[in-house]
């Protein structure tokens, strides 16, 4: 079955599962050609599975599906698939560089360094590789959307997460650099802020984690934002309360709040 060129293209990272892989099936199910993007071909072929399902065929078709294995920190790998991508089904309408981890880390142990850098080479850097390649293309088009995820972690530093809540607020903030840069030019930067997820990367927190949504109601909300071309939403709105909530707390009472919460579990 071919599928007209015309036919609007999303890419995503981090489709191997969660998330990515929720978003990855929304859009298919709109009728849209996906690229899915991610390290684990094995997932990345199951995902690419439920895709084609969502599109209403019984595999995977070359002309509605593709998928990438590649390793986000490395920029050259990536420039190079995407190259590829360009010359063979041109610039995406929509790009969602999902793709991140999540380690406790202790700082008091030499050996989470490397883990911090990881996160932040995955989670900032990683994110930033993914969408640059696509900015000269989109702007020379006049249209688009760079989608990142973040999270709500972002707004303030949480016990044990010394990286994560860093890879997301660099990441924030990158992004609200890059949406002036492009302001004017027809391409929409979008930041999503997803609260509590059931994902593999929520699964074993030993913390409270209210207003649980599950993938595929995210993704529902997130394509909704990214339809609107919003700059920032935090996902499901009532963390967006919260994280509001945290961001003016003094920093007393926030320590004090923080005091007893349990610790993300170190890699």
């Amino acid at each position: 079955m071919s599928t007209p060129a015309s036919t609007p293209c999303a890419l995503v990272t981090g489709a191997s599962g969660g998330i990515g892989a929720a978003i990855a099936q929304a859009y298919a199910a709109r009728g849209w050609r996906v690229v899915l993007v991610g390290r684990r071909i094995a997932a990345l072929d199951a995902t690419a599975l439920a895709c084609a399902r969502a599109q209403g065929l019984s595999g995977p078709d070359a002309a509605r599906l593709r998928v990438i294995a590649c390793d986000l920190r490395d920029a050259v790998a990536w420039r190079w698939h995407v190259s590829e991508l360009l010359a063979a089904w041109g610039c995406p309408d929509i790009v969602v560089a999902n793709a991140g981890i999540s380690h406790g880390i202790d700082l008091a142990q030499a050996d989470d360094l490397e883990a911090a850098r990881d996160v932040m080479d995955t989670n900032w850097l990683g994110t930033l590789a993914t969408l640059s390649p696509f900015i000269a293309p989109m702007r020379a088009r006049g249209s688009g959307r760079l989608v990142g995820v973040a999270s709500v972690a972002g707004v303030r530093g949480l016990p044990g997460h010394a990286a994560y809540c860093a890879s997301k607020a660099a990441l924030i903030r990158s992004l609200e650099s890059l949406r002036g840069e492009l302001r004017g030019s027809g391409v929409r930067v979008v930041t999503l802020s997803p609260g509590y997820v059931e994902t593999a990367m929520t699964a074993h927190n030993p913390f409270p984690m209210p207003f649980m949504l599950r993938p595929g109601d995210f993704a529902r909300r997130a394509l909704r934002v990214i339809d609107a071309g919003r700059a920032y939403a935090t996902i499901p709105w009532p963390m967006g309360l919260v994280s509001k909530l945290l961001h003016v707390l003094p920093r007393w009472l926030f320590d004090a709040a923080l005091a007893r919460q349990a610790r993300k579990p170190r890699r």
